[in-house]
């Protein structure tokens, strides 16, 4: 049986999605990384959990989490952060700015990347510097 949960590809069927496709399953990763973070942060209702979690997922909260990890990425991570900031999506929210919504490309991009290739601590590390920033 596949395994729906924990997904991964062949480096070479990683290769060939496009940084949007990456954006996409990273988009799911970073909202329930963020959504496991405010649910064992403490008993909240469901309204505050959901307002909290709308507030670090959009755009510019993803922006100010790109820039929180940038230095720490190595070449490889650089690359696929770069290829996800160059995507060209057919459209932009209105909450956000173009280098917002790159810079939130980017981090989906590379989130996805790292969960396809079952990389899950260094997904954990990442989160948990941009964690680290929001509880500060």
């Amino acid at each position: 049986m596949q395994d729906y949960l924990q997904p991964r590809l062949e480096d070479a069927a990683i290769g060939q999605l496009s940084a949007l496709a990456l954006a996409h399953i990273g988009d799911g990763v970073y909202e329930l990384m963020t959504r496991g973070l405010l649910v064992t942060g403490g008993l909240r209702t469901a309204r505050s959990l959901h307002d909290q979690t709308i507030r670090l997922v959009r755009a510019a909260a993803q922006y100010q989490a790109a820039q929180i990890i940038l230095p720490l990425l190595d070449e490889e991570e650089q690359a696929v952060f770069r290829h996800g900031r160059n995507a060209k999506p057919k459209t932009v929210p209105k909450s956000a700015s173009q280098a917002e919504y790159a810079y939130a490309t980017a981090l989906e991009a590379l989130f996805g990347w790292l969960f396809l290739k079952g990389r899950y601590d260094r997904l954990n590390g990442l989160y948990h510097e941009i964690a680290q920033r929001w509880q500060s």
